[in-house]
């Protein structure tokens, strides 16, 4: 009997450690967007002809074949782009291609005072060429808690949008 009363708090006790472990892992918290949709920016949007809370669109328009985006209250983004490249009907010589070496993450929030908090990330490397686009990240901003209404941007290395949540 002693036996199976030590098993049994043993196995509580390991049940316990296995469930603290996520939380202890990073603090993410939870999870406060959640996008399987990225769209490219269109071309009534590129440059500073209309910001979306206050960021520019790419200078050309771009368009995206897939794109998954999370983001947590505690400011973890996981990111991942494929064929983030400009729009191939673009008339540029970089039509259908990427031609930035590194993308960045803005995390556009509104705050509870109802002011907008940009927050942008450091650049990270993106595949360049005809076809190219592709690149992921997994980063930890500093956004404001709460984080209202978010909307996570993938940028050009200058911070104007190639591609946001939404679609």
């Amino acid at each position: 009997m002693r036996r199976r009363l030590w098993a049994l708090g043993a196995i509580v006790a390991a049940l316990a450690i296995v469930a603290a472990i996520p939380a202890a892992a990073g603090g993410a918290g939870k999870t406060i967007l959640h996008s399987q949709v990225l769209v490219g920016v269109p071309a009534a949007f590129t440059g500073s002809q209309a910001p979306i809370r206050g960021v520019n669109g790419g200078g050309l328009p771009w368009v995206v074949s897939f794109g998954r985006v999370e983001l947590s209250q505690g400011g973890w983004v996981d990111v991942k782009v494929k064929g983030l490249v400009i729009d191939p009907a673009a008339a540029s010589a970089n039509a259908g291609s990427n031609p930035s070496p590194t993308f960045r993450v803005l995390v556009s929030c509104l705050t509870s005072a109802g002011a907008t908090s940009n927050t942008l990330s450091d650049p990270f490397p993106a595949t360049t060429g005809l076809g190219a686009g592709n690149a992921e990240a997994e980063l930890q901003l500093a956004i404001p808690s709460p984080c209202i209404a978010p909307i996570v941007f993938v940028t050009s290395g200058g911070g104007a949008w190639f591609a946001s949540t939404g679609g």
